[in-house]
């Protein structure tokens, strides 16, 4: 039974995803790209042809900064006029608009369980890395190696640097960071704790998963906040319960700050992702100030810079003898749909295009609302930490099969695929960093979305990453299924 938020449902019940992904599209860019709007309104197969439709809503937002702007504001407006809030005791006509949720009253109090760390904070910023702690200049030259590499953007290589150079940001003092999707595996929990932060832990009241959080805190230097029911039991469904948890984070202390690590299977993605940003929504009205922080999946379409495009294109040209032997007649036998160049040269921004097809339009649609609140908010002057996150051996992502040999065979084509721990540590860096220094906007926000990017490789590789993807599962099938 459908319960809380959720897709509109249609005359014979039937809630449909591919409906509202299309019209969400198809009102994103309708107000400024007319004729994108028709292309997706005309769309017969939107399982897969969504592909081109999501890399138009960044073309079209290249225009100037406005229409970037208003693309967001619109597909928000289009997803909060048709999502809705479903009773699972009542027929779909007693669905409620999901505006209603901003006024909402809870329908149970939630208390805060504190559990104090019982270690002593860590005094500088340590990444583990292939068995490796690294920290102080041997971190430092991990960086600049990356970044040589083109596994990172350079400004994610210094302001990483930066957090090593002030141990003092790592407690993010002064802020109570809310962890939507506590338990997850990329999110910002564990490193937050060691370094001796507030956390404030959201999610599902499932006992295996608080079992973990609270050990982890125990064992840390931090503070967590656990919401508690009056069973006892800790956690909250966001998707049926996001007046409760706003009235209870409304009452922690600190400057809020909302991260959304939420993750579900399919269109129960494209709901939580709307609830969290319903939630971030309300508190911000509650308590002016609070920020929001997101982490951006590197299989999505972005602009790049021209550096990245120079990188890519040097090299597609200093490719192997036998790459470019092979090359030519996969090209030739695919219709040129493999192993084709990423960026014609000069481009300037380029389009990087990584979306993954097998993640589906849901997956796409739920990243994208993400993208969308982050532009709108720092349009808005909200305090903002954004960071593209590199893709990452989580369990969520190694259980499906192609896209685990997929990483596994990444690395022959120039991308580092990394394990939670270095990643969770260098995107929960990038956070601190921002709240310490909250980055300045740029002249157009894609620039925005490409700051301090650790994008895995995706933007510089020699090849558009969907054209050697299928290649590199096959490359990567045997030892993944090792």
């Amino acid at each position: 039974m459908t319960h809380g938020i959720s897709f509109p449902a249609d005359p014979d019940g039937r809630r449909s995803t591919t409906e509202l992904g299309r019209e969400v599209v198809a009102d994103a860019l309708r107000g400024v790209d007319p004729a994108g709007a028709l292309g997706v309104e005309q769309e017969t197969n939107w399982r897969s042809g969504y592909l081109a439709h999501f890399r138009r809503l960044v073309e079209a937002g290249l225009i100037s900064p406005e229409a970037w702007v208003r693309i967001a504001r619109d597909g928000l407006e289009s997803v909060g006029s048709r999502m809705v809030v479903a009773d699972p005791d009542a027929d779909d006509s007693a669905d409620a608009p999901l505006a209603s949720l901003a006024t909402a009253t809870p329908s149970r109090t939630l208390r805060t369980e504190i559990v104090h760390g019982a270690a002593d904070p860590t005094a500088e910023l340590s990444v583990p890395y292939r068995g490796r702690v690294l920290r102080g200049a041997e971190l430092v030259a991990q960086l600049a190696a990356w970044a040589e590499r083109g596994i990172l953007e350079p400004s994610a290589a210094e302001a990483v640097g930066e957090v090593v150079a002030h141990p003092e940001w790592l407690a993010a003092e002064g802020h109570t960071v809310v962890v939507l999707g506590a338990g997850a595996e990329m999110g910002p929990l564990a490193p937050l704790l060691r370094w001796g932060a507030t956390v404030a832990a959201v999610d599902l009241p499932r006992e295996a998963v608080w079992e973990r959080v609270r050990r982890t805190a125990a064992e840390s230097a931090g503070r967590l906040l656990v919401p508690v029911g009056a069973d006892g039991a800790a956690g909250a469904d966001l998707l049926a319960e996001v007046p409760d948890v706003a009235a209870w984070a409304e009452g922690l202390d600190g400057r809020l700050v909302v991260g959304n690590y939420l993750y579900a299977d399919g269109a129960t993605h494209v709901r939580v992702s709307v609830a969290a940003d319903v939630l971030g929504t309300r508190l911000i009205a509650a308590r002016p100030g609070t920020g929001r922080a997101f982490l951006a999946t590197p299989t999505d379409v972005f602009a790049v810079p021209r550096a990245a495009v120079e990188a890519s294109n040097a090299a597609y040209a200093q490719r192997s003898a036998l790459a470019k032997t092979l090359g030519r007649p996969l090209r030739w036998a695919s219709r040129g749909r493999l192993l084709h160049r990423a960026y014609p040269p000069g481009a300037d921004p380029g389009i990087g295009d990584s979306l993954v097809p097998v993640q589906g339009p849901n997956y796409a649609l739920a990243k994208r609302i993400q993208r969308w609140r982050a532009s709108v908010s720092r349009a808005d002057g909200e305090l903002v930490s954004f960071h593209v996150a590199p893709s990452t051996r989580t369990r969520s992502v190694v259980k499906n099969r192609a896209l685990a040999a997929a990483f596994a065979g990444a690395h022959r084509f120039g991308v580092e695929v990394f394990e939670p721990a270095t990643a969770n540590t260098l995107m929960a860096a990038l956070l601190v960093r921002d709240l310490a220094q909250p980055p300045a906007r740029h002249a157009h926000p894609w620039q925005d979305e490409d700051d301090a990017a650790v994008h895995g490789g995706l933007w510089r590789a020699a090849y558009e990453p969907r054209s050697a993807l299928g290649l590199a599962a096959v490359l990567g099938y045997g030892s993944a299924r090792g």
